[in-house]
Formats: C-alpha cells, sequence, structure tokens
C-alpha cells in the first residue's frame, strides 16, 4: 500500500526498543523513496513519543471501523 503525506496510519508490529505497540496510530510526515515513510506517533495531548522511518509492511491504513483507546506507555 501506497501512503501520502498526513495520512493516519496504524500500527501493525510491535516495535519494543520505542515503545510502541501493534495497533498504536501514527501520521505520516514526510514519504521517503521506496516505500519508506516518517511516521510520528503522539500521546493524547499531542507531545511526541517517537518519530521514525517504517516501510509499508509495519503500517495499515486507519479505517472507519477503528476505535482509538488510550492506554499508558
Amino acid at each position: 500500500m501506497t501512503f501520502h503525506e498526513h495520512d493516519v496510519v496504524v500500527l501493525t508490529e510491535d516495535l519494543p526498543a520505542t515503545g510502541l505497540r501493534r495497533g498504536d496510530v501514527g501520521t505520516v510526515v514526510h514519504v521517503h523513496e521506496r516505500s519508506a515513510y516518517e511516521v510520528e506517533f503522539t500521546s493524547a495531548t499531542g507531545d511526541t513519543i517517537a518519530l521514525l522511518p517504517l516501510i509499508a509492511s509495519q503500517l495499515r491504513a486507519a479505517a472507519a471501523t477503528d476505535v482509538i483507546a488510550v492506554r499508558s506507555a
């Protein structure tokens, strides 16, 4: 799948080194060549938790049927 800047995406795998988990929601802030994306993950108050490069297979598009939940880091 191809994503564009400002797309809302969902992480498809845990990333233990960053504290991110499968299902966490982020925003594409930059599109790199070869299906790589810079994605920002924020807290509920808007603070950046992580800003990292990911590949398309680590992401999926957010769906209208997704429910946003809150968890503590």
